[in-house]
């Protein structure tokens, strides 16, 4: 079997030096007997450990060039940028699949992101894959997301092909979140591998270019699917006895024993194949039990009576701000004008977007 291709995004020109958030910066990384030999004894580490099909972590491609760590591999320095920027402390406060739920125990777009990255260290372990690469992706993959889950995702695409014929894809806006926005706008500058895996870990976007990135693909279906029907079931909209038959009893009973049996079945037969695959009966299961859970809970009654309000918040801010640019705060104001009205709304936790509504639709008293 060929070595899985390193990701193809050709996005390695360079326009300076890339350092501590600043081109040409004055920084220079401290050195070290450690520090030092840090990169080589990585290099014959992956080299003794890894399979022939993990992405390496040297020599890597980045936007901008710029001098590598000497404690961390330059995957492990995306995953840092990644958890220590403004859009992954947003998602505590970005709705998965009930809009602002009220209880402690329901997830949200960060518990999400932290399962499916969680899980896909457990597969990327155990198929001698590059773990910090897949963990890099993991916690990255949904940085773009609006606020108010799909429904939100849907009511922005909706307004911007109505206005100006784009859409909007979380996945894109991820990638547009970790290039572009994040910094003041220089961007976190991470590797190739990373924003490839970010961008194609949605099944509408192009395959990923590397094994670690497919893992991500699947393992996100495999987290969301379970981790919504408990949220289903703790809210109400879903009796676990309902259930569809042959799925559970090819899956099993309760969500941690169906993601270890997803999980088992896309590692064995991943090492099988040479790429990141399901069996069929499996697969198939899997998507009996998502096609289930569209019909009677993201599409059910009890979610979708709020898709309308979603909708006319959405598109308020949408043509509110379309209307006033210069009430944007912050944010590029010489780009284009949908860029700049779905970089700030999208950028929006569901409680700030609720908040600015009411500013502009609600009526507030008068005070003398």
């Amino acid at each position: 079997m060929d070595p899985a291709p390193r990701c193809g995004l050709s996005l390695s020109r360079s326009r300076g030096r890339w350092q501590n958030g600043y081109v040409n910066g004055p920084y220079e990384h401290p050195t070290g007997a450690v520090a030092d030999a840090f990169a080589q004894r990585m290099v014959r580490r992956e080299e003794a450990d890894l399979s022939p099909l993990a992405t390496r972590s040297y020599p890597v491609a980045r936007e901008f060039d710029e001098p590598e760590c000497g404690l961390r591999t330059p995957f492990q320095r995306d995953r840092d940028r990644i958890v220590h920027c403004k859009a992954f402390r947003r998602l505590k406060h970005k709705t998965q699949v009930f809009v602002l739920p009220e209880g402690d125990h329901y997830r949200t777009r960060l518990t999400h992101t932290l399962e499916v990255t969680q899980i896909s260290r457990t597969v990327a372990r155990a198929l001698a894959l590059n773990e910090d690469l897949t963990e890099a992706i993991g916690l990255g993959h949904d940085l773009g997301h609006p606020p108010f889950g799909h429904i939100g995702e849907a009511a922005l695409d909706e307004c911007l092909k109505e206005r100006f014929g784009r859409h909007f894809w979380h996945n894109e806006h991820s990638l547009r979140v970790v290039e572009q926005l994040e910094r003041d706008g220089r961007g976190l500058n991470l590797t190739s591998a990373v924003r490839d895996g970010i961008l194609a870990h949605s099944w509408r976007a192009h395959p990923p270019a590397t094994l670690e990135g497919q893992i991500i693909r699947y393992v996100d279906r495999i987290a969301y699917i379970n981790h919504d029907i408990d949220d289903a079931v703790r809210g109400g909209v879903l009796d676990a006895g309902h259930l569809p038959t042959e799925p559970i009893e090819i899956l099993g009973e309760s969500g941690s024993q169906r993601i270890d049996t997803l999980v088992h079945d896309l590692v064995e037969q991943s090492a099988l194949a040479g790429q990141v695959v399901q069996s069929e009966r499996v697969g198939a299961a899997m998507s009996s039990l998502r096609d289930f859970m569209f019909e009677n809970v993201y599409l059910s009654p009890l979610v979708t009576r709020e898709r309308q309000k979603v909708l006319r918040a959405v598109r308020t801010l949408f043509e509110y701000f379309c209307e006033h640019p210069q009430e944007i705060p912050g944010g590029d104001r010489d780009g284009e004008l949908p860029d700049r009205v779905t970089d700030y709304i999208a950028g929006m936790t569901d409680r700030y977007a609720v908040a600015v509504f009411e500013t502009l639709a609600v009526p507030t008293a008068f005070t003398p």
